[in-house]
């Protein structure tokens, strides 16, 4: 089950669409009740928890996506991944957070479709402390 549709909360659109390709903003880690995953990745979060709200990233992208679309099915593949986490500065396993949501397009479109090209860096903070946001690209179907 899909959490709720992530609301805007500036001045961007969450999904655009632009010739075959659909761009998404960064998004954060919304659960199904509308809370958020929160934390320092490396202090107060593990990697295995900090991978878990990248998932949970993915799962708002995904609501995202298939209300501007009205079905995740026009999705051909992901272009690609920029993932960011919040971490001090002596953390250096990002890749293994953001792994969360790549694991999660690649369970749903597959090896092939669902791994694209990927960033996974550290930042000193996130909107409203968030543990993870993630930005990136798919192709729609032609």
């Amino acid at each position: 089950m899909l959490p709720p549709v992530p609301k805007a909360e500036g001045l961007y659109k969450p999904v655009l669409m632009q010739g075959d390709l659909v761009y998404f903003s960064g998004h954060l880690p919304i659960l199904s009740d509308g809370s958020m995953i929160t934390g320092r990745v490396g202090t107060e979060l593990s990697i295995e928890e900090g991978a878990a709200a990248a998932r949970h990233v993915g799962l708002s992208v995904l609501s995202s996506l298939k209300e501007k679309l009205g079905s995740l099915n026009q999705i051909s593949r992901l272009v690609k991944l920029l993932g960011m986490v919040n971490a001090p500065s002596s953390f250096w396993e990002h890749p293994k957070v953001i792994n969360g949501c790549s694991e999660l397009f690649r369970e749903i479109w597959g090896e092939d479709l669902g791994v694209g090209v990927r960033s996974a860096f550290g930042v000193s903070g996130l909107p409203g402390n968030a543990s993870v946001e993630i930005e990136g690209i798919f192709q729609l179907a032609q």
